[in-house]
């Protein structure tokens, strides 16, 4: 959804307000008492939900991301907007001036909601068929005075272990007879470290069992065929990087220059809220207008029916 199309469907706080309920009256309102999705009632003059069976009163935000927050729905949804119409991001304090808020604190709390949504949102589905999988590490706010305690280099303290697996369609171009290949869904993750067990874990929680895994010949990943289909390691190299691995390290590359360009650096704290946004992003080449609709549905539905 462009700024054209927003405004005309949301122009003011009423029309997200009829929003909301409308999507909410479709997808069913949970109780938390009857433990189900019972018949509710609506009133509109206080603005809330009343289940038919046990008459417990459910607010408009329950149960969503913006539940306890203080900020307005139309605010809420300008920011789901400006979050979703740009692939490479805004900083905290354009996010700030975009949306008028008086704090940064503001600004940093709803980016981070909003991040947090997008990481659950893409965590419904496996990355399936053929998925590159390698590592980045990338460089985390650390102190100055600790900085020079570190050692340097890759496996520096200095660094974060990430985690990014993507799928990899093979394609051929019928006339040339050229050979290339299409990626898919992407994810990223951060790990405490390159062992056998981290990397089990994150392959099993993302990767398919049926599909096909390239990797290159790291020795933690040792056991991996057993996790899937086929395991296909590939040496490190100029043709793996621009071949087998090549969307993979792709990623990688435009993660780099994307925290630097923007975020300058980032904590580990809140690196796996900026892994979700920018993986989010990557994916949207097969949503593209809908990117937003994806994005506001999966932060209106209620986590406990959506995510638990």
């Amino acid at each position: 959804m462009n700024i054209i199309d927003f405004i005309h469907h949301f122009p003011n706080e009423e029309s997200c307000e009829i929003f909301l309920k409308n999507y909410r009256q479709k997808a069913g309102i949970y109780c938390k008492i009857c433990k189900g999705f019972p018949k509710h009632y609506w009133f509109s003059g206080r603005k809330f939900f009343e289940c038919s069976v046990c008459r417990r009163r459910t607010s408009l935000k329950a149960g969503t991301v913006m539940e306890p927050s203080n900020l307005s729905l139309h605010t809420w949804f300008t920011a789901f907007l400006l979050m979703s119409a740009t692939k490479k991001g805004f900083s905290y304090l354009e996010f700030q001036r975009q949306l008028g808020l008086k704090r940064y604190q503001t600004a940093f709390s709803l980016m981070n909601k909003i991040r947090v949504v997008m990481g659950k949102r893409d965590g419904l589905y496996l990355l399936k068929g053929m998925v590159e999988y390698d590592e980045a590490y990338v460089e985390k706010a650390t102190r100055k005075r600790v900085q020079e305690q570190l050692k340097r280099g890759k496996g520096s303290q200095k660094q974060a272990i990430v985690a990014v697996a993507c799928e990899s369609t093979p394609l051929e171009d019928p006339d040339s007879g050229k050979k290339g290949s299409h990626c898919g869904f992407f994810k990223m993750k951060i790990l405490k470290d390159v062992t056998s067990d981290s990397v089990k874990q994150f392959v099993e929680t993302t990767v398919d069992s049926s599909s096909v895994l390239f990797t290159d010949k790291n020795t933690a990943y040792v056991d991996l065929e057993k996790m899937v289909e086929e395991h296909i390691k590939v040496k490190s190299s100029k043709d793996s990087t621009n071949g087998t691995l090549n969307w993979v390290h792709t990623a990688i590359s435009n993660l780099k220059k994307n925290l630097l360009g923007i975020y300058h650096m980032v904590s580990e704290k809140y690196l796996q809220n900026y892994l979700d946004e920018f993986a989010y992003k990557l994916n949207r080449r097969y949503f593209g207008e809908k990117l937003f609709d994806r994005l506001i549905i999966a932060a209106v539905y209620p986590y406990v029916q959506h995510y638990e």
